[in-house]
């Protein structure tokens, strides 16, 4: 004999048939579903011109984050979904159970955009689950170093507000760079912390400390003549690819590499001469032209594609679509590869001539 709810349940998706049980529970409120998980925008508050927080209440099935992760959070522009990762800048454990992401508007990023400028309260995105390995360890060192630009600071947000909460109180070294101080996403938070927290050390740099006025980028050298105990401390640095290329090149020379970990918003591309090709969607019934540096992820939302896509690195795996003809190149390796029916991964893969995909 079948368990009550099971057979309860089997017998509601018979009587309801096409629509689940789960597809009436997500009627009344998204947050219920089981097959989607969902979030609603509680508030969206900006930080700066280009970047604000959106506050979300998950639903059911989110696990709890650590700090430093990021999700993938899909966003419903004109009736179609839109996934893009964002770094999650709550603490985990927040008592009122809520979280937070904060972006950027990218220059001519479409989702970006969208969620700094036209996302509002009450507004249902879908989410993935939380992950990233830009963590804290759990035995908590004495000191950490912190390595910022931009919007890099939002992983690292997450864990200073996390330390907060839990009561630790490790001496820490936050470096952080941004155009100016307006434009110092959490800045007015940051600097409250440095001014009333015994062993924060808040250390801003200007690129652009005035209108018409340039300063050169901090090298690491400039870095490590602001922070004695540098080598001394583990490091996590996040933000473009320019700060984390030096930093990497830094803490190598040094001999100290084991002491940095790194989070990366794009994947790291190696050069290519090769001549791209036409990229034909199969089931769209698209095609485009893509460059050999254009991977084809891109170019399936440059066709208007419906392309499944998370954290656009590499990492999560979520971009995955079946080939159905032609060869592609792994954007980070140079190494080409493919045969009909292979699963590849469109975020970090290019088209080596003709490319056809199963989407």
């Amino acid at each position: 004999m079948l368990p009550v709810r099971p057979a309860l349940t089997a017998v509601a998706g018979v009587l309801t048939s096409p629509l689940t049980p789960d597809d009436y529970r997500a009627m009344v409120n998204p947050l219920w579903s089981r097959r989607h998980l969902s979030g609603r925008v509680e508030e969206v508050v900006p930080e700066t011109p280009d970047a604000a927080t959106v506050v979300l209440r998950p639903g059911r099935g989110w696990q709890r984050h650590l700090a430093g992760q990021h999700v993938g959070v899909g966003v419903d522009i004109d009736g179609g979904w839109h996934w893009r990762t964002f770094s999650l800048s709550s603490p985990p454990g927040r008592p009122d159970g809520l979280v937070t992401i904060t972006v950027k508007a990218a220059p001519g990023g479409f989702v970006s955009h969208h969620v700094v400028h036209r996302l509002r309260p009450g507004a249902i995105v879908r989410l993935g689950q939380p992950t990233g390995r830009f963590v804290l360890p759990d035995d908590l060192p004495s000191r950490l170093l912190f390595v910022t630009a931009g919007s890099g600071i939002t992983p690292v947000m997450s864990m200073l507000r996390g330390l907060a909460l839990a009561g630790d109180r490790p001496d820490v070294f936050l470096a952080h760079v941004a155009p100016n101080g307006p434009a110092v996403i959490f800045g007015a938070e940051l600097r409250r912390m440095a001014a009333r927290t015994p062993g924060f050390h808040l250390h801003e740099h200007h690129t652009h400390p005035r209108p018409r006025r340039r300063a050169r980028r901090p090298t690491m050298a400039d870095l490590a003549a602001a922070c004695g105990d540098l080598p001394d401390r583990p490091a996590w640095v996040c933000g473009p690819r320019a700060l984390l290329d030096d930093a990497e090149a830094y803490w190598r020379a040094a001999g100290i590499a084991a002491r940095l970990r790194t989070e990366r918003f794009q994947p790291v591309a190696r050069p290519s001469s090769g001549p791209g090709g036409r990229v034909r969607f199969v089931r769209s019934g698209r095609e485009v032209l893509a460059g050999a540096g254009t991977s084809l992820l891109a170019a399936g939302e440059q066709a208007d594609v419906a392309m499944p896509s998370g954290c656009r690195m590499g990492v999560c795996r979520t971009c995955l679509a079946r080939l159905a003809g032609g060869r592609v190149r792994d954007l980070r390796t140079g190494e080409e590869h493919g045969d009909p029916g292979d699963i590849i991964q469109t975020c970090v893969s290019t088209a080596v001539g003709d490319v056809d995909l199963d989407l």
